[in-house]
């Protein structure tokens, strides 16, 4: 009698299974971030992201514990975003100089339009209704153009006079500062105006065109 074959584990990889999951995951966490931008936090509830993402609330508790995960997750995205911005505008080759200007700009348009980025910057606003600590603001933003400035400053293109980070406190502040009255007095639609006005007024003092024959 021969003895029937004895199945061994299924080996096959799970690569599909996971990437799906991931996709899900990014799924539920852009509504989530669009959610919050138009919304706010306490507005938003799991049952809402579900709903909108057309899963059911225990199918969306699968990736994310509660509305305090998503939270949390959607600042993350915001705070790892920026570095691959910065990345993208290196790969122009641009100069010192015109690689602050570059960024800047690019920033002010995911600010205008990228939901996560608005979801973010909201979600900071209302950290105080929120069960969680979210990861601190601005400090990324002050390192990478600190960074930023003292390149431009080997190349002789900052102020003389001005210290890289004194430079980027003053830009963050700024910048910052221009994106949240253009979201509350016009939901950002007068971002990009204003944004020239900041670039116009303060960045050309901070990094002077460089003279004629330079």
């Amino acid at each position: 009698m021969t003895t029937a074959p004895t199945h061994a584990h299924d080996t096959r990889p799970r690569r599909p299974k996971q990437e799906r999951a991931v996709r899900t995951r990014e799924k539920v966490l852009d509504t989530a971030a669009r959610l919050f931008a138009e919304r706010g936090y306490t507005a938003t509830s799991v049952v809402d992201v579900a709903e909108q993402v057309g899963m059911t609330k225990g199918a969306v508790y699968f990736h994310f514990r509660n509305k305090e995960a998503m939270a949390v997750a959607v600042v993350e995205n915001d705070h790892r975003f920026w570095p691959d911005l910065l990345a993208e505008v290196r790969a122009e080759g641009l100069d010192a100089r015109e690689t602050v200007l570059r960024f800047l700009d690019r920033a002010a348009e995911a600010f205008r339009s990228d939901p996560v980025v608005q979801a973010a910057t909201r979600l900071r606003s209302e950290r105080s209704l929120i069960g969680t600590a979210l990861p601190e603001p601005y400090v990324g933003w002050i390192e990478l153009l600190t960074g930023l400035f003292e390149e431009a400053g080997r190349a002789g293109r900052l102020k003389e006079g001005l210290t890289p980070r004194a430079a980027a406190h003053v830009v963050v502040a700024s910048f910052h500062g221009v994106q949240h009255v253009s979201d509350v007095l016009h939901r950002r639609t007068d971002l990009m105006d204003r944004w020239q006005e900041l670039r116009d007024i303060t960045l050309e003092a901070i990094l002077p065109r460089p003279r004629e024959g330079r």
